[in-house]
């Protein structure tokens, strides 16, 4: 298999050494089994993105940004009003990346123990007691927060836990989740009625935020013709989680030039109002992104590059996705407010200077 093949080359030490060797890249030589394992992944991402556009019409752009997500081996922050494909997206994406796949909806009254499970005291035939761990439903490889903000924050920083260590403590004891380990939870923009927001350090540990828009009047007219029939198009699978490892691994070993970083590290600095030295920032913003925001960009340009069927990001990429790695993770203080400066406003001005 061309995913298993990458994975036998990410774990050569004579391949990781070519992989990072920035010098052999800058001379425009990229190690052949890089260039070979990084265009038999990007097909098979083809492949994955062709599959859920079989399911998922008109909404292109948050089809890769999902795939990116997962590519970076990241959880996404999708927002959307109801009734816009986000769930199905899931679903979809779990079927045809071979992922065990799990839903919750959010309420006020879920519990921790309700998503991640919890010990009972059982008694066998002879008359033996011991404890059992009954796992939640955050045991899985795709778990789905339906609503993530309608939880309480007692559950909100159990699901902070499982996001950023891959594992959960229950009854004092700490119980690993499988790998990969993916949350792709929703949000709905207009009610927030009964909601908690979410806290910025949970935020920040979302790669990307994602939007969801309606779809235009051609999209919207495929969806009903498809999805109003006797029969509905159903996914197929196209890898398994062993080779989203592999590929996630891949990820990680592509090559960034000198320019990229550069871009990615002004981007970011420029967002902080104490650093930027941008009057537009310095008045309009009241905190902005830490380090993990550059990481996220590195990431998930990586991602976006392999899934256009590119060696390596440019600065494009990083552009393109400056908007879903920092709005999350910036805040506008009352000056923005009184000047009607929104946080796209300002991230479109920051993406400006780059090009």
């Amino acid at each position: 298999m061309a995913i298993e093949t990458m994975a036998d080359l990410s774990e050569s030490p004579d391949m990781a050494q070519g992989m990072t060797d920035q010098r052999e890249f800058d001379r425009g030589e990229p190690p052949p089994q890089l260039v070979a394992a990084v265009e038999r992944l990007s097909a098979r991402m083809g492949e994955v993105r062709e599959a859920v556009g079989r399911v998922i019409f008109g909404q292109w752009g948050v089809v890769d940004e999902s795939l990116i997500t997962l590519l970076s081996g990241g959880h996404a922050l999708l927002i959307g009003v109801p009734g816009l494909g986000k769930t199905r997206l899931v679903e979809t994406l779990g079927q045809v990346l071979g992922l065990a796949e799990k839903r919750i909806q959010c309420t006020p009254d879920l519990m921790p123990a309700d998503i991640l499970g919890s010990e009972v005291l059982e008694e066998s035939d002879t008359g033996r007691r011991s404890f059992r761990f009954i796992e939640g439903p955050v045991f899985c490889q795709l778990l789905m927060a339906d609503e993530i903000n309608r939880a309480s924050p007692r559950t909100q920083s159990a699901l902070l836990q499982a996001m950023q260590e891959r594992r959960v403590s229950v009854a004092g004891h700490y119980q690993a989740l499988p790998k990969p380990f993916h949350v792709l939870a929703t949000q709905n923009p207009l009610e927030q009625e009964g909601t908690y927001p979410l806290p910025e350090a949970q935020l920040d540990r979302f790669l990307l935020e994602i939007d969801v828009v309606y779809p235009d009047r051609a999209a919207e007219r495929t969806i009903l013709l498809a999805t109003t029939g006797a029969e509905e198009e159903r996914p197929t699978q196209i890898m398994t989680a062993e080779e989203l490892l592999a590929a996630q691994n891949l990820v990680r070993q592509v090559p960034v030039g000198e320019s990229v970083v550069n871009a990615i590290l002004d981007l970011v600095r420029w967002s902080r109002p104490d650093e930027s030295g941008l009057p537009e920032v310095a008045r309009h913003v009241a905190w902005g992104p830490g380090p993990r925001a550059a990481q996220a960009l590195m990431l998930a340009s990586r991602a976006r590059a392999i899934v256009q069927g590119r060696l390596s990001p440019s600065v494009d990429d990083v552009i393109a996705l400056a908007a879903p790695v920092l709005r999350h993770r910036m805040a506008l203080n009352f000056a923005a407010r009184a000047d009607g400066i929104t946080i796209a406003d300002l991230i479109r001005t920051l993406c400006a200077r780059l090009s």
